[in-house]
């Protein structure tokens, strides 16, 4: 099968190939964002691959069914950004990444934790410039913080795990509880106990209409002075 891959970088030229080794599809790698003024590119494709800042609304979608696209292969979990509705108009089956490695993104999160706290970027920069004073590079412990974490799935649970290697307390808040949560220690509470009582609120939930602004003045004005807030998508 003849695929149109969008939005491409050397990375994924690398592994699709690899995985494309019996050269059972034809590949083709366009660096370019698939868009109103790119879909022509897709012309003839049965098959197109996209990411998450392609624009896949109706316009576009139409343009790809007209081209003879049939299957529309997103490199992501997210499909937030595809008109679903004229997918189905244009006979496009639309099909996407399951799920990432909870633990790469749980540990990106942590990493970010500790970046903001030790101030390992500012140091990094100060070292390049050969100033090693240690002013304003100062952290706290993360042992005894309380860590909020809101959205208790496979990648929060994970970042629970981690953190309370450090000596956290853990806070946790979620729609749906999840079974797991007990055995690593999460307390379950309202999202307006954990905004006010977490040193450290860690995002991990996906965006709907009920989280669309989840964090706004109402949230930020009941956060504890110096609070991190993490988001890590």
């Amino acid at each position: 099968m003849r695929v149109a891959i969008f939005s491409s970088k050397a990375y994924d030229r690398v592994f699709m190939e690899r995985a494309n080794q019996q050269d059972l599809h034809e590949l083709s790698f366009f660096d370019t964002r698939l868009q109103l003024e790119t879909v022509s590119l897709a012309h003839g494709y049965p098959a197109v691959c996209a990411f998450v800042n392609d624009h896949l609304d109706a316009e576009v979608l139409a343009q790809l069914g007209n081209g003879g696209t049939r299957v529309l292969a997103l490199r992501c979990a997210g499909f937030n950004h595809v008109d679903l509705k004229a997918a189905q108009e244009q006979r496009l089956a639309v099909v996407r990444v399951p799920a990432y490695s909870p633990h790469s993104v749980a540990e990106h999160a942590v990493a970010l934790i500790l970046t903001l706290n030790r101030k390992i970027h500012r140091a990094y920069n100060r070292v390049r410039e050969g100033n090693f004073a240690l002013e304003g590079l100062l952290g706290f412990d993360l042992h005894g913080q309380t860590v909020g974490i809101v959205g208790t799935g496979m990648i929060g649970l994970e970042v629970a795990k981690i953190m309370r290697g450090f000596g956290c307390y853990l806070l946790a808040h979620d729609v749906v509880p999840n079974p797991a949560a007990e055995p690593v220690g999460l307390s379950y509470v309202s999202m307006e106990e954990l905004i006010s009582k977490s040193d450290i609120i860690t995002l991990h939930c996906p965006l709907t209409p009920q989280t669309h602004h989840l964090i706004d003045r109402r949230a930020t004005d009941r956060m504890k002075p110096g609070v991190m807030l993490i988001n890590t998508s």
